[in-house]
């Protein structure tokens, strides 16, 4: 597990102060999620879900990051009405489940993270059955060009690539036009032009004033598509805000990369660097240090005087602008693609 030194301020300290601010209560809301709990039976029982709170606006491209097991698969679960949880309340469109189902169906439209469909149909053909299932919608033939798959539209779907495939169940998901959109890891497997497609569709939603409810691995995808993102680990929600705004107040929005020579016989003093001009926090992994910075051009020369004080030896120093990689990794000292 990743070592976090350092830190100048308790970035759990920065949540309380102000991560975790609900938007306003007059507005409409796509989403309410109060007091989710979702516990598996066993031995000891899993708690997938605990005591989660969030609120996604109407119009909003939002957000959900963790690793593995952080429960944010859970909770999409349970908002697109494929779990019952455990306990809580939860409100879609302004309705719920178990009361309002049918309706809710008829809304909403859901591409999981792995979509199993008939390799007896074609593309074509998938997206007309999709399509009965709504009274109103896109043409199927409209669906199929907002993903890109016209020249696939009469082939048989064993013959599509992975990425194809993903792209056809997001086009089921479009299809019938749904005010709220759930994708789950929806790029996954995806070329970068299939990718930026995808991107531009949920552009275009937005723009429509719907709702798109995305998780991703990819932070670039998360910073460029979402207005807000959440940040879930074990089951609750760490941090929410814009990424700027979590990049911001995580560390600052610069970050200083040291790659030590593995045999330099003088490693450098983390409380020394905390130290210099606007150095805000360091994190510590093998022979990388990570050090944030809000103003680079000050905090480098005075570093680099360090190390040569101290006789340290490099084999890289690399300066970028902080991630929401950077950010979830403060946080949990975990990277996003790490499990629990």
């Amino acid at each position: 597990m990743n070592q976090i030194l350092g830190v100048k301020r308790n970035p759990w300290k920065l949540i309380n102060l102000g991560f975790l601010v609900p938007y306003n209560s007059r507005m409409t809301l796509a989403i309410r999620l109060h007091n989710l709990v979702k516990t598996y039976a066993a031995k000891p029982p899993v708690e997938a879900v605990r005591g989660l709170d969030l609120e996604v606006p109407t119009g909003e491209c939002f957000g959900l990051l963790g690793p593995n097991g952080a429960g944010k698969t859970t909770t999409l679960e349970i908002v697109e009405g494929l779990l019952d949880p455990t306990a809580g309340e939860v409100e879609v469109l302004g309705l719920r489940w178990g009361q309002n189902d049918n309706e809710i169906r008829q809304r909403i439209g859901i591409s999981l993270q792995e979509t199993r469909l008939s390799d007896k149909l074609t593309v074509r053909e998938t997206v007309t059955l999709f399509r009965s299932f709504y009274p109103v919608g896109l043409s199927p033939q409209e669906a199929i060009a907002r993903v890109g798959l016209e020249e696939k539209a009469n082939v048989y779907l064993d013959k599509l690539s992975g990425g194809q495939k993903q792209r056809l169940a997001v086009a089921a998901a479009l299809v019938g036009d749904p005010e709220l959109l759930f994708l789950d890891e929806p790029t996954t497997g995806l070329d970068p032009q299939s990718r930026r497609q995808l991107w531009d569709v949920i552009r275009s939603l937005k723009d429509r004033g719907r709702t798109v409810v995305i998780t991703t691995h990819y932070m670039d995808e998360a910073e460029r598509l979402c207005n807000r993102v959440a940040v879930i680990d074990l089951g609750k929600v760490i941090a929410l805000g814009t990424p700027a705004e979590l990049i911001a107040r995580v560390g600052g929005e610069h970050v200083i990369d040291l790659d030590l020579d593995p045999t330099t016989p003088v490693r450098p003093a983390t409380d020394d660097m905390l130290k210099l001009p606007t150095v805000r926090s360091i994190r510590e992994e093998g022979n990388r240090f990570m050090l944030t910075a809000a103003e680079p051009h000050r905090a480098l020369p005075a570093l680099l005087d360090y190390l040569r004080a101290q006789e340290v030896k490099l084999v890289g120093l690399t300066t970028r602008t902080a991630t929401l990689e950077d950010v979830f990794v403060t946080l949990t000292g975990r990277h996003l693609r790490d499990g629990e």
